[in-house]
């Protein structure tokens, strides 16, 4: 991956002469000393144009042949940390072309403003609708070791992509195809498991699968680090892909259907994932497991009531067969154990109850093990991409029981869903193996700066922080 990857980047190299203008970012507290900075004539225009710094606001400076500088405002909300690279995403929208620097306070690292800035200049793709030629666009000047910060924007800005595919562009084999596209050229061994092969080793993802005429997969990708030899530390990811997801026969009323595109978002998180450790080549074997299906109606759909045998001989009633996600993750869960992963990671979209309890941009977090909990809480916070924790509380764990199968895969109380869909993929994670499940919402419901609507990536930064973390990893990009 190079510059070369992202137009909205201009290496230092490449700025030679042209002419580089300034972005000064400010708090409030610093408007006081604005006129030190930019010049009285400059300072006594902002203040008339209003400007006061608030989280977002942009203000362009005159000069004498155009635009001569500008100001973003960074806030000093408890939001607006230094730490928050969302706020230099407006900056591609309201720069005119050309060559800029961002000079910002103390706090703020120039990952940060690389990061925002690339997270931006997002635009989703067109999808045959046809996109305004916007010409000549604002570019940030970057060092060489910026290129940290471009892989992670370009992983993130993966998974949006993949989201926001129109689900008629998306189906289980458009996703398989997408790993594979994706993780192939960086060493990675993939296989797409389908057929009879499937049905004998992922038995419920079949069961979901096969009430849609786009037949359901599971990618298995592996890989090893260029420092990691068979001794080294084994990471195992598990991604929910529902391209899209009807509810089946307990089907979604109209207006829950159509975000429904982005029941995949697991299985695009996971996959940035996978993408961006393999890009910074951790000293780690690596293991992705994606789950890859369309829960469709038909009638040779899963019915409510069916009792599914599972790869690991567990038996499951389906209590809803709107609640399909955790069936597809847990016999990838179970696969996942016969390797003695040292970290099991999975995530999905799973449940409406986490974002009741938890909103939109705060993907909850369970986990069977403390310290691996607090190391990914605590990547998150550094980077303000944060998570929660949720209980894996065991007094809940009788509301999935069954009396024709050993659980039901819904529980028979209505409350503490997110909980009690953490305690049933647990039922598939064998003792020992540190396992951590996380329930996001993988979407945008408004623009914001750096998140446009749509398809998002949330804790990705946080879940490859952690991992730095758990496994005391130094990483050379710095991030």
């Amino acid at each position: 991956m190079t510059f070369e990857d992202f137009p909205c980047l201009l290496p230092e190299a490449a700025a030679g002469d042209l002419p580089v203008r300034v972005v000064h970012a400010l708090r409030p507290a610093q408007l006081p000393q604005l006129a030190d900075l930019i010049g009285g004539a400059a300072a006594a225009f902002a203040t008339d144009a209003g400007f006061g710094a608030t989280h977002g606001q942009v203000l362009l400076l005159p000069g004498e042949k155009g635009v001569d500088a500008a100001l973003l405002g960074l806030g000093d909300g408890p939001q607006d940390e230094a730490c928050d690279p969302f706020v230099y995403g407006v900056l591609p929208a309201h720069l005119p072309a050309g060559a800029w620097r961002v000079q910002a306070p103390a706090g703020v690292t120039a990952d940060d403003i690389v990061l925002g800035f690339c997270l931006g200049g997002y635009r989703m793709p067109a999808f045959g609708r046809t996109q305004p030629d916007t010409g000549a666009q604002a570019r940030l000047v970057v060092t060489p070791q910026a290129i940290g910060a471009a892989q992670v924007a370009a992983c993130m800005c993966q998974a949006r992509d993949l989201i926001n595919t129109p689900p008629n562009l998306m189906g289980p084999d458009d996703l398989a195809r997408a790993a594979r596209t994706t993780l192939e050229p960086l060493g990675a061994q993939v296989r797409v498991v389908t057929g009879e092969a499937l049905q004998a080793a992922y038995p419920t993802v079949a069961h979901v699968g096969m009430g849609s005429d786009r037949p359901p997969c599971v990618v298995v990708a592996e890989w090893r680090g260029s420092a990691a030899d068979a001794t080294a530390p084994l990471l195992s990811l598990a991604g929910k892909g529902v391209c899209f997801d009807t509810g089946g026969y307990d089907i979604k009323p109209a207006s829950s259907m159509l975000r429904m595109k982005k029941d995949m978002g697991g299985a695009a998180l996971m996959l940035a994932l996978a993408r961006l450790i393999m890009l910074r080549d951790l000293p780690l074997r690596l293991e992705l497991r994606l789950g890859c299906v369309e829960n469709s109606v038909s009638g040779h759909a899963m019915r409510p009531s069916d009792v599914i045998v599972t790869r690991s001989g567990q038996t499951v009633e389906v209590g809803n067969t709107d609640a399909e996600g955790r069936l597809v993750l847990c016999d990838l869960l179970s696969e996942a154990c016969d390797s003695a992963p040292d970290l099991l990671l999975d995530a999905a979209t799973l449940t409406g109850a986490a974002r009741v309890a938890l909103g939109p941009d705060l993907p909850a977090l369970f986990s069977n093990d403390d310290a691996v909990a607090v190391d990914l809480l605590a990547a998150g916070d550094m980077c303000a991409d944060p998570m929660w924790r949720l209980p894996l509380w065991n007094g809940y764990r009788t509301w999935l029981r069954s009396p024709v199968a050993d659980m039901n895969n819904i529980s028979s109380r209505p409350m503490a869903g997110a909980v009690t869909a953490a305690l049933f993929l647990q039922n598939f994670v064998k003792t020992g193996v540190r396992w951590a499940h996380i329930d996001t919402y993988g979407w945008n419901d408004s623009a914001r700066p750096g998140r446009p609507e749509g398809g998002e990536s949330l804790c990705l930064r946080a879940t490859y922080g952690g991992i730095l973390k758990i496994f005391n990893i130094e990483d050379i990009m710095g991030q």
